[in-house]
């Protein structure tokens, strides 16, 4: 079967502490397949770092829209709520206009505020004004907060306010008890924000590069939480992945392994104008993130594209960037048809017929034509592997049992060059260091005999 390898530039020197381990593990379940995609990037050496543990989040998919989604404790009396896990949004938001009872939140009042003066570097900034009971949401003269739905580009002005945050702690290995997060902000979000959202979520929790993300606020509260978070999206439709916030590790996962001391690192590289602006204001996603791919091969066979596109240029256009609200990874429309007729072509090298495709997809190979094989072959180099179950996607209908290439057409409006989705990370645990500006990768936890369904959760959080 074909490898994929996407080659930057230039590639430092790499500090390794732990060496890949070449088993598959078979807990993976329905995704079978042997391409390999290699993306060669830019590595920055690892550190040696103190542990530290921090609080962590169960993230969970919905299969009808395949959004994941996470639960956290807000207000008094303390109740669950359930929001999307937005990686790049720039402040968390939650529909309050649906019956907000607490006892303890606390507003912004517009004049003399330096709160106030400080948003309209993350968002918009008014002062609201309306003539119901005083209250949430009807909150006259008090600052306001842009509240984003990332799936659908759209967005309102809510009420910004402070409430009781709670979030597990943990250890690294396990979920501790509940803590509190101090003074944490976030947008009282009207409920036609949330369209187009899971059915099952009430807002949506940010942790991108922000000053208002939830990573951000947590790391600026006290000097004892550094400036790190590490994401494990999980594969598996019964058991939850997991987010460590303000933890540089360990991320200790079944059998016993402490995934932070397998990762490799590549800058993540800044976008002003990260994304599209929303509705009529001018909101941009500057707080995604990007990291360097330069060019594209699949079996050694350069994929025709327009370099240049690959970097990012001065109005923010080109580059690749890592999104959890994407399903799969999104191509521009010139480097999807050149990546899509290499990859035919190879596969057709090896007597791989394409089949009816099954949409989203666009190329389908018929399940029973398709070898399983090894996760894929050794290498002295050190790649972020996207191996075949990450690339392909198993789709069964009625008509149809196809494996498909889980790569999308982006069209040719697409900003980014490259939008890696969240089905391609999964079973990858990714460490976002904000301090450094760099990104921890471990590749495939496949091949270290594990996945990211297993790190330990309790049957219900510690109180």
């Amino acid at each position: 079967m074909p490898t994929y390898s996407l080659h930057p530039s230039i590639a430092l020197p790499l500090v390794m502490t732990h060496k890949h381990s070449s088993s598959p593990s078979p807990n993976k379940d329905s995704k079978k397949m042997s391409p390999t995609i290699l993306f060669l990037l830019s590595f920055v050496p690892s550190l040696a770092l103190p542990a530290q543990a921090g609080f962590i989040l169960p993230i969970q998919k919905d299969y009808k829209t395949l959004q994941y989604t996470t639960l956290i404790y807000l207000k008094t009396p303390l109740q669950q709520t359930q929001v999307v896990f937005d990686l790049g949004g720039d402040i968390t938001w939650i529909d309050c206009y649906k019956n907000y009872k607490s006892s303890t939140y606390h507003l912004f009042p517009c004049n003399g505020s330096q709160f106030c003066d400080s948003l309209p570097n993350t968002g918009v900034s008014i002062c609201t004004d309306c003539s119901d009971t005083p209250g949430i949401p009807c909150a006259n003269n008090t600052c306001g907060l842009f509240a984003e739905n990332p799936v659908a580009y759209q967005g309102e002005v809510g009420v910004a306010l402070t409430d009781v945050l709670k979030l597990p702690t943990t250890n690294g290995s396990t979920q501790g008890p509940l803590s509190d997060i101090k003074n944490h902000v976030f947008s009282c979000a009207p409920s036609s924000v949330l369209p187009g959202l899971s059915k099952s979520v009430s807002g949506s929790l940010a942790l991108g590069q922000s000053i208002w993300s939830l990573q951000t606020q947590i790391s600026n509260s006290s000097s004892s939480y550094p400036n790190y978070f590490a994401v494990c999206l999980s594969g598996s439709r019964t058991s939850p992945g997991v987010a460590f916030l303000a933890a540089s590790g360990p991320y200790i996962f079944l059998p016993g392994i402490d995934l932070s001391r397998s990762l490799t690192y590549t800058p993540i590289i800044s976008n002003v104008y990260g994304g599209p602006f929303i509705s009529s204001v001018a909101v941009g996603r500057e707080a995604e993130y990007f990291i360097g791919v330069t060019s594209i091969n699949i079996n050694n066979k350069p994929v025709p594209l327009y370099k240049q596109f690959l970097a990012i240029n001065g109005i923010g256009i080109g580059g690749t960037k890592i999104s959890t609200v994407y399903n799969y990874t999104s191509l521009q429309r010139s480097i999807y048809t050149g990546f899509t007729e290499t990859f035919v072509n190879q596969s057709s090298a090896m007597n791989l017929a394409l089949t009816k495709p099954v949409k989203p997809f666009s190329f389908c190979y018929g399940a029973k034509d398709v070898q399983v094989t090894p996760t894929g072959p050794k290498s002295k180099d050190v790649y972020w592997r996207i191996y075949g179950s990450n690339s392909m996607v198993r789709v069964t209908t009625k008509n149809a049992d196809v494996w498909c290439l889980g790569f999308l057409d982006g069209g040719v409006n697409q900003r980014q060059a490259i939008v890696i989705g969240g089905y391609q990370i999964e079973d990858n645990l990714l460490q976002f260091d904000l301090g450094s500006k760099r990104l921890g990768f471990s590749s495939s936890l496949l091949q270290k005999g594990t996945t990211c369904a297993n790190f330990k959760f309790p049957k219900k959080p510690t109180a």
